[in-house]
């Protein structure tokens, strides 16, 4: 009796980085947990990629719909800002995840909700799950912040930097991914191409389609072998099937 494969949710944003996902696959569309999902069979498993909304809670809800369906593994991925050392065209994976504009204005200035005592803002990931998607994609591994207004000043860029100093990415998806995750016991990750600096909003220099397909190529590379995460739980179809359930 052969083993039931690997399933990976991928998590994006919008389609065009789905798209970006699962380019050069003979991807199935069709509906899964009452969500429009593609599917593709790959050497490293069937993965179910989404286009799961803009900002943490549009992708916590959408993450948490899909994985009562048996996932061994949740990735969050799409283009993003960065913050020096990550250049333009280049990739980020999360070694820790931080939502840093959750909290509250003060006189003395921003206070996370973690300095405020309402929770924690910051979650280490899987040491082992990040050098590997290290390795296989040649990614710079350090935080990647979630935030729900795009930083647009470099007085705001300063402040992350100060509070984050090894921050590398900023995205607006990953803290509200990794929550639904770890209430299901899976495990995570967070894998980003830059494709603007983080700080004035420069629209012209901004370079979304190179990002999308270093995202492209960097999935390409993961999804060459099995993921170091856990046996095929729950899978929805066989190996030999990744068509989609309607």
């Amino acid at each position: 009796m052969t083993s039931a494969p690997h399933r990976i949710l991928v998590v994006t944003a919008v389609a065009a980085e789905r798209d970006a996902v699962l380019a050069g696959r003979r991807a199935a569309a069709g509906t899964v947990a009452g969500l429009p999902v593609h599917r593709a069979l790959t050497p490293a498993g069937l993965v179910d990629a989404v286009s799961g909304g803009v900002g943490p809670v549009a992708a916590a809800v959408s993450t948490g719909r899909l994985l009562g369906q048996g996932y061994d593994v949740v990735i969050s991925a799409g283009i993003a800002g960065g913050f020096p050392p990550a250049e333009v065209g280049t990739l980020v994976v999360a070694d820790a995840v931080v939502h840093a504009d959750l909290g509250a204005e003060t006189a003395d200035g921003f206070s996370s909700m973690a300095e405020l005592g309402w929770g924690e803002v910051r979650h280490g990931l899987d040491p082992a799950l990040v050098t590997e998607i290290r390795r296989r994609t040649g990614a710079r591994a350090g935080a990647v912040l979630t935030v729900s207004t795009a930083t647009g000043s470099r007085r705001r860029t300063e402040q992350l930097l100060a509070a984050h100093p090894d921050a590398l990415a900023e995205a607006m998806e990953g803290f509200g991914c990794y929550l639904a995750a770890a209430a299901a016991g899976v495990p995570f990750a967070e894998l980003r191409a830059i494709a603007n600096p983080v700080g004035p909003r420069q629209r012209e220099s901004w370079r979304i389609a190179d990002a999308l397909t270093a995202l492209t190529v960097a999935f390409s590379d993961l999804l060459a072998a099995p993921l170091p995460a856990g046996g095929g739980r729950a899978a929805m179809l066989p190996a030999e099937n990744p068509g989609v359930h309607r």
